[in-house]
């Protein structure tokens, strides 16, 4: 079986489905986190081994205790997953603390901040500005157009001749 055979994704997405089921409901070490999720799962295509991709939403420390909580639990989450999945094998967790989302959320408050002070910054600009009427404007753009024409007769002169 390929890694990313329709099987192995169907097997990947149950044994997620099944290991967040687990997380939430099963385990009740105080270790753990409530904003526990689990973001991906990877099964090998032998069946052996699974990597868990885990987010804790919180603190650093918090992070640090859900990960030691759940690395404690791995043989019974590997017991009620060989209960609920039917498969072969029952694969042996590797769990990893992603922190992907906690980064994307940073990085969303960056990007505000950043649209924030410029907002302010293009604000300062404006009020300093003139602001030009629409008949000024347009009364402009007939002189810059009279003397384009008057340029290029300029030019069509000079190549007749």
């Amino acid at each position: 079986m390929r890694k990313n055979s329709h099987k192995n994704l169907r097997i990947n997405s149950e044994v997620q489905k099944e290991l967040s089921q687990i997380i939430r409901s099963e385990i009740k070490d105080p270790r753990v986190h409530p904003m526990t999720s689990v973001t991906e799962v990877e099964v090998t295509p032998d069946l052996k081994y699974c990597t868990a991709y885990i987010s804790v939403l919180g603190s650093d420390e918090e992070a640090k205790e859900t990960m030691e909580g759940l690395k404690k639990a791995v043989g019974f989450m590997r017991k009620r997953l060989a209960a609920t999945v039917n498969l072969r094998n029952t694969p042996e967790l590797r769990l990893v603390l992603n922190q992907s989302i906690a980064y994307g959320v940073s990085m969303s408050k960056r990007l505000e901040d950043l649209v924030k002070s410029d907002e302010e910054k293009h604000k300062d600009d404006v009020d300093g500005e003139e602001t030009v009427s629409e008949e000024e404007a347009e009364e402009s753009e007939d002189a810059d157009l009279e003397e384009e024409e008057e340029e290029r007769e300029d030019t069509d002169l000079e190549e007749e001749e």
